[in-house]
């Protein structure tokens, strides 16, 4: 009887859900995020809501400091970002994920009316819903999302990013548009709690916002950054409405920039492969986050990807 019950299985019992938000138009195909009420891959404290969305990202403009083993990939494709798209949709992404960087002062300067025909062609050349957001340059961001969320309308998007120096102008022009939010506070869950009361007080719905912690790689603040997930994730399904938003996390970007990532074999001859190294660490980074409740995990590599979707599979007991 003492074994038995030890072997009983314990389940928390959550008040609340985390918030499920819509992604894409028809006659494209629809996504749905968030959803849950109950901890990632917790089988029997309740519904773990939608299954975790992978996307692909892709820039307008060709990268400058990627490695070799991510740059073959896309060298084909990388100066047409709608051919980059493309690809991206054919390599098994969910959403495809542009970022305006050719919008930078210090790259192309690309006007607002330029950055936004960009994002309605990549938008036209896919299926899968899209994510957008501009080159985090302050005063360009604002001129340059409210035309692309214009450019847009009627597409469902999810564009960004909004922090606490933008957030009016990007929530009013998600709100007009009728698009997804991504907000972004330095990583503390009180200031991300804090932004998202800012943007819900300037008539953006919360139910529609997608929080950015940010993003640590795997041995870059890890540790930190999945707990404040975590802690986020807790306080949404225990009541907390400001918590209860999709969380999502750009992976790629932060590992593939990674000395472990860039470093070839001659210069780091135990490290492993230079071939694989940094699509493995691209894809343990993203298996954690999984679990620390990620909805949407912005990949780079196809391979690192694929091997992510298996994992979230095998973890959900299919």
């Amino acid at each position: 009887m003492i074994v038995e019950n030890l072997m009983e299985k314990y389940f928390e019992k959550w008040t609340s859900k985390i918030n499920e938000i819509t992604l894409g138009a028809s006659p494209s195909k629809i996504l749905k995020i968030g959803g849950a009420a109950a901890l990632p891959f917790a089988d029997g404290e309740g519904s773990t809501g939608n299954p975790p969305s992978l996307a692909i990202e892709i820039a307008d403009v060709p990268p400058t400091q990627w490695p070799e083993p991510l740059s073959k990939i896309w060298r084909d494709v990388w100066d047409d970002p709608v051919a980059w798209a493309k690809k991206a949709e054919a390599s098994g992404a969910d959403i495809v994920f542009l970022r305006l960087s050719g919008a930078n002062p210090e790259s192309l300067d690309r006007s607002p009316s330029e950055a936004a025909r960009i994002a309605r062609a990549v938008s036209e050349a896919v299926s899968v819903p899209v994510a957008v957001i501009g080159c985090e340059v302050l005063q360009k961001d604002l001129d340059v999302m409210p035309a692309v969320s214009r450019a847009l309308s009627g597409r469902n998007a999810l564009i960004g990013i909004a922090t606490k120096d933008n957030y009016k102008t990007l929530s009013a022009a998600a709100l007009a548009d009728s698009h997804a939010l991504i907000s972004e506070a330095p990583i503390d869950i009180n200031l991300a709690k804090q932004l998202n009361i800012l943007i819900s007080d300037a008539g953006f719905p919360s139910e529609r916002i997608v929080v950015h912690q940010t993003t640590g790689a795997l041995g870059y603040g890890y540790e930190y950054c999945y707990t404040i997930m975590e802690r986020a994730r807790i306080a949404g399904l225990s009541g907390d409405a400001m918590l209860a938003t999709p969380m999502i996390n750009f992976v790629g970007a932060e590992c593939w920039k990674l000395k472990e990532a860039i470093t070839p074999d001659d210069a780091a001859p135990g490290w492993g492969a230079f071939e694989k190294r940094g699509i493995i660490w691209e894809a343990v980074c993203a298996a954690g986050y999984l679990q620390g409740g990620a909805d949407i995990l912005v990949m780079c590599h196809p391979e690192a990807l694929s091997a992510v979707r298996g994992i979230s599979s095998r973890l959900s007991g299919k």
